[in-house]
């Protein structure tokens, strides 16, 4: 009796390949950080970052080290890394370099594109949905995403590498309005309307306005002053 026909083989899947150590160590840290997991005065240890990444102490140092650079954490030898709290002088550095690259990209905006319109549509729509489902850290990267695409529009590269700079403040401070004013939530979203209907009007003064106004209110509900 002839044999059976053997089964084809199939070529394996190449194993994904991980990260370096180092590298997940920061993203672990980095991440928790911007969203507030770890707040501002938490002290880390490299053998509770070691344990919860699964990795040795070795690329917890390097993951550290890098962190401290960006000035999201104060290294202690001995002790660990204190992460760093907002300050008020960041605070106020942010919203004023915000508004300086903002203002003028608003009024660059108009006449907007079509294609800049629909993609400020379409990231407002994801910010409601997102909001909805109660996700504060990915409405904070929406929020931030809104702003970014029209600052890329007004096709300043310079302007444009200033303001990713200040990506990791802006998501921090994001989330930490949210979770203190939850009512913000939504104020942002109708602003956030509001700063497209002006560019899709075509009203460049009023798009400036708009930003002034939002962006500046950031600055009072960080420092938790608004009355």
């Amino acid at each position: 009796m002839p044999a059976a026909p053997s089964a084809p083989v199939r070529p394996s899947s190449p194993p994904v390949k991980r990260p370096p150590a180092a590298e997940r160590v920061y993203t672990h840290i980095k991440e928790a950080v911007l969203d507030r997991r770890y707040e501002g005065g938490t002290l880390l240890t490299e053998g509770d970052l070691a344990e919860a990444v699964g990795v040795s102490r070795t690329p917890v140092r390097e993951a550290l080290l890098r962190l401290e650079v960006e000035g999201l954490i104060k290294l202690y030898p001995k002790k660990g890394a204190l992460v760093l709290a907002v300050s008020a002088q960041e605070i106020s550095d942010v919203v004023e370099t915000r508004l300086l690259v903002e203002e003028f990209a608003a009024r660059k905006a108009v006449p907007a594109s079509p294609k800049l319109v629909a993609r400020l549509e379409e990231l407002l729509e994801e910010q409601r949905q997102l909001a909805h489902a109660g996700d504060l850290a990915a409405v904070s990267v929406k929020d931030r995403c809104f702003h970014a695409e029209i600052v890329r529009n007004a096709g300043n590269e310079i302007l444009s590498r200033l303001y990713d700079q200040l990506r990791d403040r802006q998501l921090r401070m994001g989330v930490a309005v949210m979770e203190a004013h939850p009512d913000r939530i939504a104020a942002n979203i109708t602003e956030h309307g509001e700063l497209l209907d002006a560019i899709r009007a075509g009203d460049a003064e009023g798009a400036a306005l708009v930003v002034r106004r939002h962006v500046s209110r950031v600055k009072v509900l960080v420092r938790g002053d608004d009355r």
